[in-house]
């Protein structure tokens, strides 16, 4: 077997590969993309770091190819839908680079309180000018620590040592965890305006993009630090730039740009109180040298046993348990996604009941493409089958499964209740049908079958005439079609019924405004699968 190392790693993690009986290894650094696929097409493994890119016309040749490791977290640089079609799995190594992004978020921070490099520079100018480089303490400053996740709580650690008064803003963190952290978590709109200093540690998703804009900017307060070594796009950069010419922010520091490498003339360069560094998050000895260790070990036991950890696209279960799982996988991350846009923020546990023969299937899995589910339009994108249970650990989640004996109305049978931190909860059920075909069948305690793809519009509302009509026609008017609906009505005369609008394509803010605003709705929420 061969394995092609594309990106330089760790000098110990190519010598454990060397070290192998019956592997070899190449190293091809600074390869050209053609060279690559050359390189590539009787490999079984490719490891890279950010540098190489394994696009489509890789995967095409590379007919032997088993598993890309990326020695790092990020994996933009692998085309993730291509390695799927072929059946190739993706892996990273997410907690390597911890402490290298927490300390290097802190020393941004330190250059924001103490203008060190802009000093330096003046310095080798041949210059000496003491007043002109005053800087601030961090000590009884207040840090904002926006994502507690592994990176923002090690950034949290430090800045107590400093002496700072850390409080937090992560909506999908519990009361416990951050009591177990001894850190005050406050809502987005607090933690801009009662910090000093402010540090970003969220993933890039719908959510989070431009989650710092002009808006947030209006709310801090005047010579506000804003750093991030998180993710690009997190901080809409001209608002940025807008902010630190009106004085809005007095100084800032990132490591990530919405556009990377940065543009030699881009304005954030030419600001003297902003500090820049190319992406430099992971770049330590130490990092590199576990992240090296780490991607070796793991992309080796992948091509030699079978064994997957960290997997980006695929779950952790042989070919033969995978291909009777498949259905059950599906139908479970979409309930996990549904119940996570159901459900409020902050859920104590989610308890996960099996009905019927897939109680006879190992679960774990399936498990965990619910949790993977629950965490996609939370931590993103790099959440996988493998990282998911200890994301839900990290934001105090407690997952409970149980497998029923009792009969109930269908083959199969899966069930998820999400307990809220007031006691109460809701449930949402979902089968398969047919020829491997998931339904939901049950929302909040009613039965209705529902497609759990797409665009689904769920209006609670008092029953009364007119609301499917307008409902319809305001969607109409806005050119949104709808595929299908369903109606759950109560028994009694007047009371709640429970509608399910399957669309093809995403209404606009204004409709859903409109929709909000009709007479006698009760509830109105957008689920995107």
């Amino acid at each position: 077997m061969k394995i092609l190392v594309a990106d330089k790693i760790s000098p110990t993690g190519v010598e454990y590969l060397r070290n192998q009986d019956g592997l070899e290894v190449i190293e091809a650094y600074g390869s050209s993309p053609e060279e690559i696929q050359k390189l590539a097409v009787d490999v079984s493994a490719i490891i890279v770091r950010s540098e190489t890119k394994i696009t489509p016309e890789v995967f095409a040749v590379a007919k032997e190819l088993k598993v890309v490791g990326r020695a790092g977290v990020g994996v933009d640089n692998i085309d993730i839908e291509s390695a799927t079609e072929n059946g190739v799995i993706v892996m990273n190594t997410p907690t390597g680079n911890t402490i290298a992004t927490a300390e290097l978020t802190f020393t941004h921070m330190l250059c924001g309180a103490r203008p060190i490099p802009q000093a330096s520079a003046s310095m080798k100018a041949g210059k000496w000018a003491r007043k002109d480089f005053s800087g601030s303490e961090l000590r009884n400053k207040t840090l904002a620590v926006i994502g507690l996740g592994r990176i923002g709580a090690e950034v949290a650690k430090r800045a107590k040592a400093f002496d700072m008064s850390v409080i937090a803003y992560d909506p999908f963190l519990t009361s416990s965890r951050a009591k177990a952290l001894d850190i005050k978590v406050v809502e987005l709109e607090d933690a801009f305006k009662h910090a000093d200093y402010i540090t970003v540690h969220m993933p890039l998703t719908d959510t989070t993009k431009y989650m710092i804009d002009e808006n947030a900017f209006d709310l801090m307060k005047d010579g506000v630090r804003l750093f991030n070594c998180a993710r690009g796009g997190i901080i809409k950069e001209t608002a940025l730039i807008n902010a630190v010419k009106s004085g809005k922010v007095a100084a800032a520091g990132l490591d990530v740009y919405e556009s990377e490498p940065l543009s030699e003339d881009h304005e954030l360069r030419s600001l003297d109180n902003i500090v820049l560094t190319p992406h430099l998050g992971a770049s330590t000895k130490e990092a590199q040298e576990s992240v090296g260790i780490e991607i070796a070990e793991a992309v080796f036991d992948v091509i030699s046993t079978g064994k997957v950890i960290n997997a980006i696209n695929a779950p952790s279960v042989d070919a033969k348990t995978l291909q009777e799982l498949q259905p059950y996988l599906t139908l479970g991350e979409k309930l996990g996604t549904f119940i996570q846009q159901l459900s409020p923020n902050q859920i104590v546990s989610l308890k996960i009941t099996y009905w019927g023969k897939i109680t006879n299937l190992d679960s774990l899995p399936l498990t965990r493409a619910i949790q993977k589910g629950y965490l996609l339009n939370i931590s993103g994108q790099n959440t996988n089958d493998i990282n998911a249970p200890l994301k839900m650990k990290h934001l105090g989640i407690e997952v409970e499964v149980t497998k029923s004996s009792i009969d109930c109305d269908y083959t199969d049978l899966i069930q998820i209740e999400a307990v809220l931190n007031t006691g109460n909860s809701l449930t949402l059920s979902g089968t398969i049908l047919g020829k491997g075909l998931p339904k939901v069948v049950n929302i909040k305690g009613r039965d209705i079958e529902v497609n759990p793809n797409g665009q689904l519009i769920l209006l609670e509302n008092i029953d009364t005439p007119g609301i499917i009509g307008s409902v319809g026609q305001i969607l109409g008017e806005h050119g949104v079609n709808i595929g299908n609906m369903t109606l759950c009505r109560s028994e009694e005369s007047g009371g709640t019924a429970l509608s399910v609008y399957e669309l093809d394509s995403q209404p606009c803010a204004e409709s859903m405004d409109k929709i909000h605003a009709l007479d006698n709705i009760k509830n109105v929420t957008m689920v995107r699968l």
